[in-house]
This record gives C-alpha cells, structure tokens and sequence, in this order.
C-alpha cells in the first residue's frame, strides 16, 4: 500500500507485485475501533446506553481483530513487510490492536463474559501484544539503523509505531495489576509497566524530535502521509492515560510514600505531558486541514487520526477524573464526539475501499 512518503531509502524492497494485498496498517481499524469503545468507558461522565454501545463496539473490534489475524498469518508475509522501509513501521500495529482489544475484555467485555473470564482473555492478550510490542521496539529501530539507509527528509509519523506499543502495554497493564497475585508477582507487573512507560515515553520524545526536525527543515508531509503526523498525539496521550492508571493501582503493589508519590507523578507530569500534546494536536489539524484543501487520498493511514484522539480522550479523562476540573470534563466530551464522528467517517471510508479492492 503507498503510503505517498516523499523520500525513500535506497534499500532494496519487496517488488509491489509480490507484495501481499493486507499490510499490517490494516491493524491500526482495530486500535481504532477498540479505543472508541475503551474510551467510552473511562469519560468522567456517561450517557444511558453509551456503555451498552461501547460494549458492541469493542466485540466488533474483536472480531475485526480475529480475520486480520487469520488473513495475515495466513499470507506469510513478515519476512517481508519487515524488509520494506515503510512497512516495516507498521508492524507495531498488531501488538496494540491486541492490547486494545485485551483491555476492552476487562473494562466492557466482562459485562458479557464475566470476571473470570474476562480477565483471562485480556491476560492472554496482554502477555501476547506486550511480548510481540518489545520484539517491535527493539528489533525495528535496529533493522532502521543497520539495514536501511533513510534521506534527511525521511522521518514520518510511521516511526513511532514500532516504539510505542510498550507504552500502550503500560496502560492497558495497569487494568491487571489487582487481579495479579499479590506479592512478587504483582509488584513485577506494576515496575515492569513502569519500565515500559519508560522505554516508550524516550523512544517517543527522540522520534518526535526526528519529526519535527523533517517538519522544520524539509517539506511538510503529503497525501496519505499526512495522517501518520497524527500518531505523536496518540503516543502523548496514552503516556498521561498510564501514569494515571498506574499511580490509581500503585497502592495495592507498592509502599504507601512512594504510592503517594505515583499519584503526584500522574497529575504533575500528566498535565505537562497532555500540554504537549495539545500543541502536536494543533499542529497536526493545522497539516490535515492544509492537506485536505489540496486533496487527502484514502489510505490505511486514514486509521491514524482515530486511535491518537482516543488516546487524547483517555488521556484527558484521567486529568478531569483526577481534578475534578469541569473544564478538562467538558473537554474530554468534546473529544469523544469528535472521536466518534471521525471514526465513523473513516470506518465507512474502509469498508468501501475493502469492497472494492479486498477478496
């Protein structure tokens, strides 16, 4: 699938004839479907009958989750993707749309299933996306340093995507915290989210740079590229959404001092972290508006815009539910009708474009 990046490497890629229909992009429909229904569960207040559509979402989700699975697998294509340059990028989808789904089981899907069971399938989702999200963080940006070769002007909202999935494992690992074995083992999962936070925020913030550098010196991005910008806000957001639900979980694994001290972290750095993405918010509307005028193809990347304003949603929930701040509440109402009303054109975009061109 192009991607209509300006500047590629002159590494040796994958013939586009050879190159199999399904891309992993494709994953970011699921992270996309997933977090209007998880962030639906987590806005400070709710509808009637919200909860209940939230929860039919996130079961399409998983279904959507289980044919790109079986079609994917099916194709054999990692070796592949993973020799593309832009492709490679991608792979990081996977892992979060499993993490995305797995936290859906937990917060909406146990009102179907059950605790237990409930628990068990985000257990297994959990262990799978995180295990899958660090071979992406540690094994693409090695691929990106030793094997390709990138222009000045290469960097593009798509490098994020292999380093943030331990973020989102941060997240969605906070929901597991309480139901692991109290102890050891549940003291491990909540410093390990820790340490995932830790990899995925500094990851974040060095491409980040790499990004905005290519914005300042170089020429914007264009047509299908241009929602990938978009991606900076999603991993802004899902770090504020982690401090928040790992400092609510923090005094059932750790000592009360330093529990205390995760709670300030999550307010504090929080309200930094979510001023930041403000301003990546504003700068990426101001890219998409300026694209749009000249024209914006459908792509898979359109799936971009979805899940960063989800992560923004959760993001600002978790401030408003912490503060009790009426104006972070109205904002965060705000940005779940907008989630919604974006997901809903992009959605429509792609099974249009799957009827047309997917067999």
């Amino acid at each position: 699938m192009d991607l209509s990046l300006p500047a590629r490497p002159a590494t040796a890629i994958t013939p586009r004839t050879t190159r199999p229909l399904l891309g992993p992009t494709w994953f970011a429909a699921v992270m996309g479907t997933g977090i209007v229904a998880n962030a639906a569960a987590t806005l400070p207040r709710s509808l009637p009958g919200l909860r209940t559509a939230a929860t039919l979402v996130w079961a399409g989700a998983g279904a959507l989750l289980l044919v790109l699975a079986a079609r994917y697998l099916r194709q054999r294509a990692i070796r592949s993707h993973a020799a593309d340059p832009v492709l490679a990028q991608f792979l990081g989808a996977p892992p979060m749309a499993l993490l995305t789904v797995g936290a859906g089981a937990l917060s909406l899907g146990k009102d179907v299933i059950g605790l237990e069971a409930a628990v068990g399938v985000d257990w297994a989702l959990w262990l799978t996306g995180t295990g899958l999200g660090l071979v992406t963080a540690c094994a693409v940006p090695y691929l990106l340093v030793t094997r390709h070769r990138f222009a000045p002007n290469a960097a593009f909202g798509g490098w994020l995507m292999p380093v943030v999935p331990p973020m989102v494992s941060a997240a969605t690992g906070a929901l597991l915290v309480p139901h692991a074995r109290a102890g050891q083992l549940r003291l491990a999962l909540l410093l390990g989210c820790y340490a995932m936070f830790g990899l995925g925020l500094i990851a974040t913030l060095l491409v980040l740079a790499m990004i905005y550098g290519r914005l300042v010196h170089h020429e914007v991005p264009t047509g299908a590229a241009v929602p990938t910008v978009w991606i900076g806000l999603g991993a802004l957001g899902q770090s504020v959404t982690a401090l928040g639900a790992l400092a609510s979980v923090a005094p059932t694994a750790l000592p009360a001092p330093y529990a205390r001290g995760a709670a300030v972290l999550a307010l504090l750095g929080g309200i930094v972290l979510w001023g930041f993405a403000m301003l990546w918010l504003a700068l990426a509307t101001g890219l998409t508006a300026r694209t749009i005028r000249a024209g914006l193809p459908f792509a898979p990347t359109w799936w971009s815009f979805i899940f960063p304003v989800g992560a923004c949603v959760t993001a600002t929930g978790t401030l408003a539910t912490r503060t009790g701040s009426a104006p972070l509440t109205w904002t965060t109402a705000f940005l779940y009708t907008a989630l919604v009303l974006a997901w809903l054109i992009v959605a429509g975009r792609s099974l249009l474009h799957a009827s047309r061109h997917m067999r």
